[in-house]
């Protein structure tokens, strides 16, 4: 047993960069135009219809976020009490994701999409007509926590279901900047539409209702993806229509997978969570800055995280996902003191490289964990829910981070007043987070073989082969008794272990 965990532990190191990669090799990797041009024009329509949902989702959420201190003043309580109702939202998508994820994989992408959007627009223009009653306000968002909790799992399941396999490094990084770019938008909306109409904050939800729309007539007039039409083809030849037997099938052959797909979120969902969700709040009630001063900071960072986001996961083609999440949560632990301590001018540098860094490490997600998900007939679900369950771990940050910063106070000789001091409280649970996401990572699986190195392609059969338990790449292939985990490397060399 001891020898099995230190060759289970020595093949950790190995697989973080299974081989040395040519120069012509490093050329071809960092190069993503030839594979963006064996993308089709119906499949940039699916992307694009799921970048641009996710977008909106994340526009939503944060909007609620760069709005603290009016929504505080319109319902007349405090600031933590407002943070609460981004909590309940976290905590509540993960009843999305499973209703969502089932209804996708079940009846398809499009009609769990359209009823996704349609859903949201409402709750917007809903939300904008709530006058000063908070309890009406969360239970707004608890529902809006239920719908946004769908988007997710059947975004990315579109996403990459028709994607050819040579681009899913860069497509990943793309698709995950729709979360960066709602932050920008909603950044940019809030200053044009909060801070300079009578309505405030409910202009902004009932702009969002209308772009809503077109994405609901945008998803509408595509059809399914291809990948869902052959797995429905499937279940019709084999005479199996239960999604639910399926994903129980899967939870059970794979489970250890299904709970490391889960424990990867937790890290990356606080690690978001910790440093964008109180981030404006630190700007405007410690750092005093000015609405036109955070906004100038919020689209610096926003922009970083657009850049990392869509550079540095294409890099996993010629190392492993797992070594660029490490080396990225490592660079973004080197700047958490200038980030969270030096509130000078030197603040915008240090958080366009931070959310770089984040953002370059998240841009990874997406690939990663369509990688992991056990099957295609429950991916929308496993990468939904996994997704979801690590929001739910992480869905009291922002008022852990709210409640702590009451214990470090800080004296405003300008103003005489007490302020709270966020940025020390951010960088203490955002040092802890990145050492927890870093071990994780690090002992964890690079999944199936989706072009990590340059010149390979998604093997055909790998979804053959993971339902028979022998998946063979520089990921995971599990027996069926789930007690016994193959590690096979690129130089076809293996060992097991028992977990």
């Amino acid at each position: 047993m001891k020898e099995q965990i230190q060759s289970y532990l020595k093949s950790r190191v190995t697989t973080l960069i299974p081989r040395k990669p040519s120069l012509a090799e490093l050329r071809r990797g960092a190069n993503p135009i030839p594979a963006l041009r064996v993308i089709n024009y119906k499949q940039w329509l699916f992307i694009l219809s799921a970048f641009a949902t996710f977008t909106w989702e994340a526009f939503d959420f944060f909007t609620v976020s760069l709005n603290v201190k009016k929504l505080s003043h319109d319902f007349g309580v405090p600031a933590k009490q407002i943070s609460w109702g981004m909590t309940i939202v976290l905590m509540l998508r993960i009843v999305g994701a499973v209703l969502f994820g089932y209804i996708g994989d079940r009846y398809g992408r499009k009609i769990s999409f359209l009823i996704n959007l349609t859903l949201m627009m409402v709750l917007e223009i809903i939300t904008g007509f709530i006058k000063t009653n908070f309890k009406q306000f969360l239970a707004a968002r608890a529902i809006f926590g239920i719908v946004l909790g769908g988007i997710f799992g059947n975004s990315a399941a579109q996403c990459f279901d028709d994607c050819p396999a040579e681009a899913h490094s860069f497509i990943s990084g793309f698709f995950q900047q729709g979360y960066t770019l709602g932050y920008l938008l909603a950044v940019i909306f809030t200053r044009a539409l909060a801070d300079t109409t009578k309505q405030a904050w409910r202009s902004c939800f009932w702009f969002a209702s209308g772009i809503t729309f077109c994405l609901i007539v945008f998803r509408a007039l595509l059809p399914e993806t291809d990948a869902f039409i052959r797995s429905q083809k499937e279940k019709a030849e084999n005479n199996d229509n239960s999604t639910i037997k399926d994903i129980a099938v899967a939870f059970k052959r794979h489970w250890n997978m299904v709970i490391y797909m889960v424990l990867v979120m937790v890290g990356f969902n606080y690690l978001s969570h910790g440093t964008q969700d109180l981030f404006p709040t630190m700007l405007t009630n410690q750092l005093g800055f000015s609405s036109n001063s955070s906004t100038v900071t919020n689209c610096l960072a926003n922009i970083g995280a657009i850049f990392g986001g869509l550079t540095i996961p294409h890099l996993a083609r010629v190392t492993s996902r797992r070594f660029v999440i490490i080396v990225c949560s490592l660079c973004a632990a080197c700047l958490i003191y200038p980030w969270g301590f030096v509130h000078n001018n030197s603040i915008n540098a240090s958080v366009f490289f931070m959310q770089m860094f984040i953002q370059g490490a998240w841009g990874l997600v997406p690939s990663y964990l369509h990688a992991l998900a056990p099957d295609h007939k429950t991916k929308a679900f496993y990468v939904g829910i996994s997704y979801q369950l690590g929001n739910l771990a992480s869905s009291a940050s922002s008022t852990i981070e709210s409640s702590l910063s009451e214990k470090y106070p800080l004296y405003d000789e300008n103003t005489g007043q007490t302020v709270m001091d966020y940025g020390k409280v951010m960088s203490i649970l955002v040092g802890a987070v990145i050492g927890y996401l870093v071990l994780v990572v690090f002992l964890g699986t690079e999944g199936r073989s989706l072009t990590d190195g340059v010149g390979e392609t998604c093997d055909a059969n790998n979804e053959e082969k993971l339902e028979s338990g022998s998946l063979s790449d520089s990921g995971y292939g599990m027996k069926e008794e789930g007690v016994v985990l193959q590690l096979s490397h690129q130089d076809n060399s293996s060992e097991e272990t028992t977990v």
